[in-house]
């Protein structure tokens, strides 16, 4: 089976993960690993912090609770996304309000953000969807115009860029994940990026139980989301080797879109000219022209030994989400298409060319197999 990822782990980790179990940096309170971690990844996005936490789930959990948004506040998010972006709103007791994707880039359509603001809208969160950027020049004059607060979900865009500048160094806050899937991995992790000295320093008082002095008092409710030591001395490793990552990422996504370009029906992924894309997944979407639906093309290559998956079921289709008070129904065609059409193929950074050849040969020719 040819996996949609394999995660890469050489000597370099594993040496930087065995130093810091030998000398005793194991939680996530002890040790030079975590601030390390902190400080090379921050810097890379080009933000002043970063705060690392246990899962990218946390870090927007984390950050939605940093900006005091709860009971009573709505938070537009992103329609086409992993659950994890709006269950951000949900566990701070707000309510996501879905905006609809574009149909080239998938992300969420900014034509449609200031229809949906209301007097109870209190925050943006983006997602830079299968490693595509969001416009985020236009998102933060729309932002600031409505006093909205942005958390950058970037996930999925480690390295991607808008006219040059870094996912994650535009929004208040950014949060990112280091799943094992993920452009670079800790196994589970994620980190908050951020300029803003007094969220930084909320963020780690809430990453850690909210600790003041006396130790054992609290004055605010925490949690504790912290990363352990050892996990961080493998996200240092990984965030040492991001740009050769990003790099074949970009390789790969190559080869596919030379091998693809010319297939009726199936619709590519794009970069606009003022992006950097960093095809985290490489998705693609199976319109009628391509002659089997989106289903039977997943069926078909599942037998011939090469895995898919679908793309994001839309919040405005989650039933999770949908008995909230206060839940309001927003139409989002395209997030529902992208759903019933799209999915992303082998994307693995180490992917060799006879591999992608034999992914690419297989699709081409699974009209006439399911005929």
């Amino acid at each position: 089976m040819i996996p949609v990822f394999d995660p890469v782990i050489s000597e370099d980790e594993i040496e930087m993960v065995v130093d810091a179990l030998r000398t005793g940096q194991v939680s996530g309170t002890f040790g030079h690993y975590i601030t390390d971690f902190e400080q090379e990844f921050a810097g890379y996005v080009g933000c002043k912090h970063g705060i690392a936490v246990n899962s990218g789930t946390s870090a927007l959990h984390l950050a939605v609770a940093a900006a005091e948004i709860g009971k009573g506040d709505e938070v537009l998010v992103s329609a086409s996304t992993n659950i994890a972006t709006a269950l951000a709103a949900l566990h701070n007791g707000a309510v996501p309000v879905p905006v609809d994707a574009e149909p080239d880039t998938w992300n969420l359509d900014l034509d449609h953000l200031e229809s949906l603001i209301t007097p109870k809208t209190k925050a943006i969160i983006p997602v830079h969807l299968y490693g595509h950027p969001v416009d985020m020049d236009r998102l933060m004059e729309i932002a600031r115009a409505h006093d909205l607060v942005v958390i950058e979900d970037c996930a999925e865009s480690h390295g991607a860029t808008v006219r040059g500048r870094m996912t994650g160094s535009f929004g208040d806050m950014a949060c990112f994940s280091f799943y094992a899937n993920k452009i670079i991995t800790t196994g589970e992790g994620g980190m908050i990026t951020t300029n803003d000295d007094a969220l930084a320093e909320r963020l780690r008082l809430l990453r850690n139980l909210a600790f003041t002095e006396p130790r054992f008092r609290h004055e605010v409710a925490g949690f504790n989301f912290r990363m352990p030591a050892f996990v961080a001395a493998l996200g240092l490793a990984q965030t040492r080797k991001i740009e050769m990552i990003v790099e074949n990422k970009r390789r790969m996504a190559a080869a596919y879109n030379e091998r693809l370009k010319d297939v009726p029906g199936l619709q590519l992924p794009v970069e606009k000219d003022w992006a950097k894309n960093v095809y985290w997944m490489y998705g693609v979407v199976v319109k009628p022209e391509f002659g089997i639906d989106r289903n039977a093309l997943t069926e078909a290559l599942a037998e011939r030994g090469i895995q898919t998956r679908t793309f994001f079921c839309p919040m405005n289709q989650q039933p999770v989400l949908q008995g909230l008070d206060g839940w309001r129904e927003v139409p989002c065609p395209v997030a529902d298409e992208l759903w019933e059409q799209g999915l992303y193929l082998p994307s693995s950074w180490n992917l060799d060319e006879e591999t992608i050849d034999t992914i690419c040969d297989a699709i081409r020719q699974a009209p006439d197999w399911d005929n």
